[in-house]
């Protein structure tokens, strides 16, 4: 029987990300039980963590940074690791650094962070 559960808090979102894990280094055979609980798992992770970021209007990518983190539970220290340094993270946060094209591909690579959401709102100027 296979093991699976709607995701509804940040802890089920722990919990399915835990059970994916393992497979990302093992990849289950296609066709199998373990390959069909990895695609349902993965759906639902996509789903809530689909829904979490839509519930985050801002129009500032770092005030959406900082909403996001703290939705998925996620520290500095955690920013940090992904942008490969703690002086990077904490100038971002304090908004002395501008969040890089290289930035925003190494946070949706490492958390699923829509780029678009990190991109700056630009005004419409009339020509």
């Amino acid at each position: 029987m296979m093991d699976v559960r709607p995701i509804y808090t940040d802890a089920d979102l722990a919990w399915a990300l835990a059970e994916v894990a393992p497979y990302f280094d093992n990849p289950p055979e296609k066709g199998t039980e373990e390959a069909a609980r990895f695609d349902v798992l993965s759906t639902l992770i996509e789903a809530y963590e689909r829904a979490t970021i839509e519930m985050i209007e801002a129009d500032d990518p770092v005030e959406f940074l900082v909403s996001f983190m703290e939705i998925t539970g996620r520290t500095q220290g955690d920013l940090a690791d992904a942008l490969g340094s703690p002086s990077r993270a904490s100038e971002v946060l304090k908004r002395k650094r501008a969040i890089s094209v290289g930035m925003m591909q190494r946070l949706h690579d490492a958390w699923g962070v829509p780029v678009d959401a990190l991109l700056p709102a630009r005004e419409m100027v009339a020509a």
